[in-house]
Formats: structure tokens, sequence, C-alpha cells
């Protein structure tokens, strides 16, 4: 009998760090400043902080859960296992909606700059261009993706790298606040609390993809140790180079006014660099999003394989592993094929979808931690109460927090997909009347479907 493909677990802890890094993209702070700046007054450090320590919590309770459940399916499996199957469902069904349409926005980030430098070759040309090369990359294999990601990023951080010393050269010579040591860009006493926490809100956003190692669990070695490490490693790295770049930008550009806000950071680029630093951006720009769409393709293949093998989608399509390359290949060509819509979907539109998305899984992780730990396996001492009740209560406060400033069209489209994500339940459990079954590592039943009755003769024999 020819042995079933799966998932090849091979990967280390800083190939995990590098494919988070990729999807995160450390490019993404300059995507960010001109809008951050003038959002926070600029007081942009500052705000760096606080959005750092707000996805903190959130981000520990993402390694708290992969200790638990080592699994690909992130905060679909997170709360399928510590809560219900129907909510796990719903959650797996949400994050679709963030993870999905990210590979795309990585097409149309490049998309613009490319068709800017070449205006008379059609945007959709670039659009086909870079998703068969994000398809093929995630189609040969995880190493291969991984090792593509680490050499982009590599090259993404030596460029932060010569920014940083071209940002210190430029100060120590005069150039705007004339000092490397200031307090302006954390706390100033013209700027209110609420204006830093508006830019704060923003900011959030762009430590997304910490949560994206989850996804890797069933590929990496001792995950249990291995994605906490990466989850922790990834908040580290990041936090450095986005408060530390905030912090230098602020410092040789004091003020928040720009000739045009969406292309701040190329205004910034140049005053330090000039144009062939500005050039160099752009390349790197490029090299970041295609990279970020690697690891994005990476990551949503896999919370798409298994919710295919839990048979909560079809599981013909999204359950089936090469045989040679070991990927989810059918999902990575039905995340490809979706991605070609960005020839007709706008950037603004897709991005106000992957927010929602996002809000979504961070808020019932923190609670499939106090469901899981403090709920279930009744870990209430003091210690174990501060970090299995209080820490994600705070977590999830952050998350409600950051709800307040979504946008409206977020939340009409965000819920519009849960909605037929619950019609599709209602489907799947026939109106509730049988339930879905729990995953299980090595679960080859086909059956998804169990009655309430089954499930508690089954827990009983057990």
């Amino acid at each position: 009998m020819k042995e079933k493909a799966t998932l090849r677990r091979s990967l280390t802890l800083f190939q995990v760090v590098f494919l988070g890094l990729a999807w995160n993209n450390p490019m993404v702070f300059f995507n960010t400043y001109g809008i951050a700046a003038e959002t926070s007054k600029g007081v942009l450090a500052g705000a760096y902080v606080i959005a750092f320590m707000a996805i903190l919590f959130t981000a520990i309770s993402y390694g708290k859960m992969a200790k638990a459940h080592p699994v690909a399916g992130s905060a679909y499996t997170y709360t399928q296992r510590s809560m219900n199957s129907e909510t796990g469902f719903m959650i797996g069904w949400t994050i679709l909606l963030d993870y999905l349409l990210t590979p795309m926005i990585t097409c149309l980030m490049s998309a613009v700059f490319l068709s800017a430098e070449f205006p008379n070759i059609p945007f959709s040309f670039w659009i086909i261009i870079l998703n068969i090369g994000i398809t093929i990359i995630s189609l040969i294999g995880i190493n291969f993706s991984a090792n593509t990601s680490k050499i982009f990023v590599t090259a993404q951080i030596i460029f932060v790298g010569i920014f940083v010393i071209l940002t210190i050269k430029s100060v120590l010579g005069g150039m705007g606040s004339g000092t490397l040591v200031s307090i302006h860009p954390f706390v100033n006493s013209n700027v209110s609390v609420s204006v830093i926490f508006a830019g704060a809100s923003l900011l959030c956003f762009s430590f997304l993809g910490f949560d994206s190692v989850t996804t890797l669990s069933e590929e990496t070695i001792n995950p249990e140790k291995t994605i906490p490490k990466a989850i922790f490693l990834m908040m580290l790295i990041m936090g450095i180079i986005y408060i530390g770049s905030s912090y230098l930008a602020q410092i040789v550009f004091p003020g928040f006014h720009f000739k045009n806000t969406d292309s701040a950071a190329l205004e910034l680029v140049k005053m330090i660099g000039g144009n062939l630093f500005s050039s160099l951006f752009i390349t790197v720009m490029i090299i970041g999003n295609f990279t970020s769409g690697v690891s994005a393709v990476t990551s949503v293949s896999r919370v798409l394989y298994v919710m295919g093998r839990d048979s909560v989608l079809p599981k013909k399509i999204f359950g089936y592993i090469h045989p040679r390359f070991r990927t989810p290949s059918n999902s990575i060509l039905v995340v490809s094929i979706i991605s070609l819509f960005g020839i007709v979907v706008s950037l603004d539109t897709a991005i106000t979808f992957i927010n929602f998305g996002a809000l979504i899984a961070f808020t019932f992780v923190n609670l499939s931690v106090i469901a899981h730990y403090y709920v279930r396996n009744r870990k209430r001492s003091f210690v174990e109460t501060i970090h299995y009740l209080i820490f994600p209560l705070i977590g999830a406060g952050f998350i409600i927090w950051l709800w307040s400033y979504l946008d409206i069209h977020a939340l009409i489209l965000g819920i519009s997909w849960m909605a037929i994500g619950f019609v599709y339940l209602l489907f799947l459990t026939k109106f509730f009347r049988q339930r879905l079954r729990k995953l299980h590592f090595d679960d080859s039943n086909d059956d998804f479907l169990i009655t309430e009755s089954q499930e508690k003769g089954i827990s009983a024999d057990s």
C-alpha cells in the first residue's frame, strides 16, 4: 500500500523566525511612516512602544497555545481544541479573510512600485508575474521557501542597517535635531496621550505576522519549544527595528508634515541618502513584498490544509499533500488563483478586509489560553492566575481597544464574511443536529460529523 504523503518536519528555529519575519516584512515601517508620523504628531517612537506592548500580550498567548497544541492550524486549532469545534470553525473561517488576501496585497504593493517605474507595462502583467514566482517557490518545498526568505529578509535588514548609519551621519552633520539623544520621539508635552494612542492603534498592525509561524508547527523540529521561542524572537527583532528606526527618523526629521504622506518614506530616504539610496529603497521594498507573499502563501496553505484534513473544507482538494514536494499544493494553487483578483481589486479594499480577520483571531487566542489553562486544566495558583488569566485578559483588552479604531467598511465586510461562514456551518452540521469532529494528529477518519450522543459515548468509553 502506498504511504500517504504528510508534511515534512524539518524547520529549525532560525528558519521559522526568517519565515515569520518575511511575512511581517521589516520594510513595513517605511510603508506606514508618513501616515503614522502624521497621526501621532511626530511622537512616532512613543506610539511604536505602546503598539509593541499592546501586541506583546497576545504574542505571549500564541506562544502558550503553540506549546499546548503544536498543530498547523493556528487560531483555528487553538479555539477548536480549547472551546469547541464549531467556534473553531468560525475562527478558522474568519482568519482565512486575513490570510487569503495577504498574498494578493503583497503583489499589489509591488505592482504599484513596478508600474511607477515602468509605466508602459500593464499593471496586470506585474500581478501575474509576481504571483507565478510566489507560487513556484511555495510549491517546491518549505525548506526552499525558508532559505529564500532568509536571503531576502537579510537584504531588508542590511538596508535598515544602512538607513541607521546614514541617519546617524546626517544628524551628526547638523541635520534635523542635531543631537542623537532626545526624548521628543517618545513623549512631547504639546501632544496629548490620546493622539499617541491613535498612532499606536495604527501601528499595531505593523506587528501582524508573528502568528504566522504557528501555522508551521507540523513542519518544525520540536515545535512545543521552537514555536514559542520563534514568536519571542520575532517580536524582539521587530520591536528593535521599528522603535529604533522610528526614533532615528524623528531625530533626523522632527516634523510630521510631508509633501505627500503616502511617499513620505521616499522623501526621508532621499534626504539622507540621495537618489542612489532611494533607488535601493524601491528595490528592497519590492523584494520585501515578494518575500512576504511567499511566507503568506506558506501560512495560509497550511491553515487550508488543516481545515481540509478535518473535512470542514473539501478534503480531496485542501487535505492533499504533494508526494514529492511535501507541500499542500492544491491549497497553494487555490491561494494563487485568489491572488490574481489583484488585477481588479484595489489595494485599499484588500487591506480593509485583513484587519478584521486578524483582530478576531487575536481575541479568541487570548480567550483560548483562559479556556485551556485556567478553566479546563485548573492552573489557578497566584503565578498561574497571572499567566493564564490576567495576561490574556490584558491582551484581549488591548485587542478590543483596537476594535474601536477599525474602519466601518472593515466591520461590514468582515461581518458579511462571517455570515457566509455561519451559513456554511449550518450546512455542515445540518443546523447543529450533528457535531463537527475534533482534530486529531493522526486521524485518518474521513467522517467529520459525529452526533452529540456518539461524542458522549466515545468520551465514556475512553
